[in-house]
């Protein structure tokens, strides 16, 4: 059984979509961002980036353990692992990767800080609104053309782990200033991949920790200093 370290954040349902849709057993153990659970020396052992998600698999590629940090490296570790979607051929495989890279380096860290700047900044800076969000627009436009071209999913006719990575982070497009209705190609896929079985499963994973909104103390832990200190 995987034992997977997370929380219910657009990277941590990346990885609960991928055991969801993979039928793979695993144990949730929960980090509470929010408490500062990520800078405990455990939990630092298996991710010394003290970010969630993380896994340990006690069934590694050579039958010893193995602990992963990093969304996208632990989605195509899972694809190796079972043999599903990341696709066999060469420049199938690629075409996927390019598009997880994609998500990775921007379509997740860019709609983060228009999500951050918009919603949890301690004062509104119209700068970083406007640069975030029309950041926003443009890689939610780049989403529209590739998804008219293959006209289902980023890699083509085939559901891959790109969509798995970017997926979730499309949940949150009006805390991102983005509108689907002006991205037809993003509505249909978004509304497709959001009625797969497994997906839906994967979103009630610790779903209940959700609820509680954010208080000073955990602005503090998830954007104050804490965050900087060497450890």
């Amino acid at each position: 059984m995987i034992d997977l370290y997370t929380w219910p954040t657009p990277n941590g349902h990346k990885i609960h979509v991928m055991l969801e849709e993979c039928a793979l057993p695993y144990a949730v153990h929960p980090v509470d961002i929010r408490a500062g659970e990520q800078f405990d020396p455990a939990f630092l052992r298996i991710s010394p980036n003290n970010k969630i998600p993380a896994i340990v698999d006690p069934d590694g590629p050579d039958g010893r353990p193995i602990a992963l940090f990093e969304s996208g490296a632990i989605l195509v570790y899972l694809a190796a692992k079972t043999g599903r979607f990341l696709p066999r051929s060469t420049r199938g495989k690629y075409e996927a990767l390019q598009w997880l890279m994609f998500q990775m380096a921007g379509f997740g860290p860019m709609l983060g800080q228009a999500h951050h700047f918009r919603l949890y900044a301690p004062q509104p800076i119209d700068y970083a609104i406007e640069r975030y969000t029309n950041e926003a627009k443009r890689l939610y436009g780049v989403l529209e053309r590739r998804l008219g071209e293959t006209g289902a999913y980023l890699a083509g006719r085939q559901y891959t782990i790109a969509d798995i990575a970017a997926w979730p982070w499309a949940r949150s497009h009006a805390n991102h200033g983005v509108d689907l209705a002006q991205f037809p190609q993003v509505q249909r896929w978004y509304d497709a991949i959001g009625a797969r079985k497994a997906v839906q499963r994967a979103l009630t994973v610790l779903a209940d920790r959700q609820k509680k909104p954010i208080d000073d103390k955990a602005r503090e832990t998830l954007f104050g200093a804490a965050q900087y200190a060497r450890r």
